[in-house]
């Protein structure tokens, strides 16, 4: 949904259309929106018959300031969506505040899910400028930028306009899907027998070691890549063992499962990954089990504090856990673990962390790995997923 004065390209309380990215963007708006911007948000109002008051709400909730204009800026997508959430609330389904939040989280997910993948396309569009560029012995340009040029956006826009009708199926199919996969870990955590009154998981972190050097070192372009293939492969060997990956920190990755064995076998996958690659520097992982709270898509609590705290103190290359779950790894084969001496980690008190390997015997089941691009090479030889 467009707020007024806040068409892609323009500066709220703008003149849509006016300075050159202004000129740019009504080339792209309604293509992008799949409608005409032909509707006053008075016409918006009045159609899903909601005062302006609720209106606003809704304008509010999907992230975008209300600016005072009269303008054509909306269109029939925008009146069904803001008629939708006033059925919901009408039908007693969900009363306004939490019709608001549900709202919410969408346009967050949603702004970030845009974002990223208007970054991967405009990658993509300036990886093969540079290509060009190289062949003519002339890419300063491109690889000093730390925006994309004119010509990118301008790309990417018209490759994203192509791409909107082609890709809204799929994020209504993975919607759903992790609604089902979320749905049945809920029911799965309100078994009394499974875990009590708390919800059980293992929770690790893993973050690069010697980052902030290599953010002195790179360029911002090349930065951009490599965390992009630390998050790929991250991903990669989080999902191929059912785990679920919480969220990515540039150089930090925080992940959670139900059993201690696929977080055990998740640290030390990630550990070996990064270890035999040729570009990243190794990891350090730091896990713990116990209750956490789950809120906002995120986890909080004392057992994510903890591995915080152990991820911190560990040595490049290994995976340090907690007593909890040390004791849970020790009665399951394929884990070797060696007590480490007690320390006081900040925020979290005395800890006496165990030292996780893989038993000599235990072969490692590889994580599929994608193909991904070395940053420490040019554009132009370059053989996120």
């Amino acid at each position: 949904m467009t707020e007024p004065g806040t068409e892609p390209g323009s500066e709220p309380g703008a003149e849509p259309g006016t300075g050159p990215s202004g000129r740019v963007s009504e080339d792209f708006t309604e293509q992008l929106l799949g409608r005409p911007l032909e509707l006053r948000r008075r016409d918006v109002s009045r159609g899903a018959e909601v005062s302006l008051l609720s209106a606003r709400k809704f304008w509010h909730a999907l992230g975008f300031p209300v600016v005072d204009t009269d303008d054509e800026l909306f269109t029939a997508a925008d009146q069904r969506a803001l008629a939708a959430v006033a059925g919901i609330v009408r039908d007693g389904l969900l009363d306004e505040q939490v019709a608001l939040a549900m709202t919410r989280a969408f346009a967050r997910s949603a702004d970030r899910l845009a974002g990223w993948q208007s970054q991967l396309i405009a990658e993509a569009v300036e990886e093969h400028m540079s290509a060009a560029l190289a062949e003519e012995g002339d890419d300063d340009e491109h690889e000093t930028r730390s925006v994309p040029s004119v010509e990118t956006a301008t790309e990417t826009a018209r490759r994203l306009a192509e791409l909107t009708d082609r890709l809204e199926p799929l994020l209504v199919y993975a919607w759903r899907r992790h609604l089902s996969a979320t749905v049945a870990r809920m029911l799965a955590d309100a078994d009394p027998e499974s875990y009590g009154m708390t919800k059980m998981r293992s929770v690790g972190f893993a973050d690069l070691v010697s980052f902030t050097a290599l953010v002195r070192r790179l360029s911002e372009r090349d930065l951009a890549r490599l965390v992009s293939r630390f998050e790929a492969l991250s991903a990669d060997v989080i999902t191929a063992h059912g785990g679920r990956l919480i969220k990515t920190v540039g150089d930090e990755v925080l992940f959670t499962t139900v059993g201690a064995a696929p977080a055990a076998a998740i640290a030390l996958d990630l550990v070996d990954t990064m270890t035999q690659d040729d570009v990243l520097p190794a990891v350090r992982c730091g896990m713990a089990r116990g209750p956490i709270i789950s809120r906002l898509g995120d986890v909080f609590g004392t057992t994510v504090n903890r591995a915080s705290r152990l991820t911190a103190v560990a040595q490049a290359g290994t995976v340090l856990v907690d007593a909890t779950m040390a004791r849970e790894l020790a009665s399951l084969s394929g884990f070797e673990l060696t007590g480490q001496r007690r320390r006081i980690l900040r925020g979290v008190g005395p800890v006496t962390p165990s030292l996780l390997r893989r038993a000599a015997t235990t072969g490692r089941r590889q994580a599929p790995s994608p193909t991904v691009p070395d940053p420490s090479q040019r554009a132009g030889s370059r053989s996120d997923a």
